[in-house]
This record gives C-alpha cells, structure tokens and sequence, in this order.
C-alpha cells in the first residue's frame, strides 16, 4: 500500500494550500478505510489534523485548525485533500496523510502513512 502525498510548499501568512494524498496498492480497497492527516513541526511531536470516515459521512478536526481547514475525499479516485486556508507561521510542518481501516485516524495509531509533504508558512 502506498499513501503519495503532495502539495505542500511556501506559502505566505494568511494564504492557502491544497494537500492531496493518493492511495494505492493491490489489495487496498481506499473505501475500507478512514483516512487522516496529521503534522510534525519541527523539534515536536507528530500530531492529529484532520481525518474523515470510510464514507465522507463525519469529519475531524484539532481545535488549533477548526474552521480553517477542511478535509474531504473521494471514493472512485482514491485520494483525500486538505483545503489549508488562513495559514499562519505555527502551522508550518511536515504533514503526513495516514489510513485506518474501519475508523477515522485520530490517533498515531495508523495502519499506512504517507511520506510527507512539507508546507512552510512565510510571516
């Protein structure tokens, strides 16, 4: 199974970014599975962002992006975004895209990760 990650780069304070992550693997069914994304900021811990359900049907977010971000996916083209918008410095990190069969990911607790993809938040 393979969770290909992209999107990321600079950007300035206030502005907006659009994560895409592509699931792909033989025996992967992408809508078996809650797919996530989580973020690792330099000198911290890995941490929850966003995830959503098998279906689209329920979303998850952390407080510190409520409201500015928005995760969404679809089924026939086994990929999942994240809508970054009003990005501020602190969000700059490498953010990871994550699938877990059954459940939404909100925990490290992940069956897959993706690579990551680096987003910089210019001030």
């Amino acid at each position: 199974v393979q969770l290909q990650a992209c999107g990321g780069g600079l950007v300035q304070s206030g502005g907006s970014v659009r994560l895409s992550c592509v699931a792909s693997g033989r025996t992967f069914d992408f809508s078996d599975y809650g797919m996530g994304w989580f973020r690792q900021a330099p000198g911290k811990e890995r941490e929850f962002v966003a995830a959503i359900t098998w279906s689209g049907g329920s979303t998850y977010y952390s407080d510190s992006v409520k409201g500015r971000y928005t995760i969404s996916r679809d089924n026939a083209r086994n990929t999942v975004w994240l809508q970054m918008n009003s990005l501020r410095p602190e969000d700059t990190a490498v953010y990871y895209c994550a699938a877990n069969k059954g459940i939404a990911p909100r925990t490290l607790d992940c069956d897959y990760w993706g690579q990551g993809t680096l987003v910089t938040v210019s001030s």
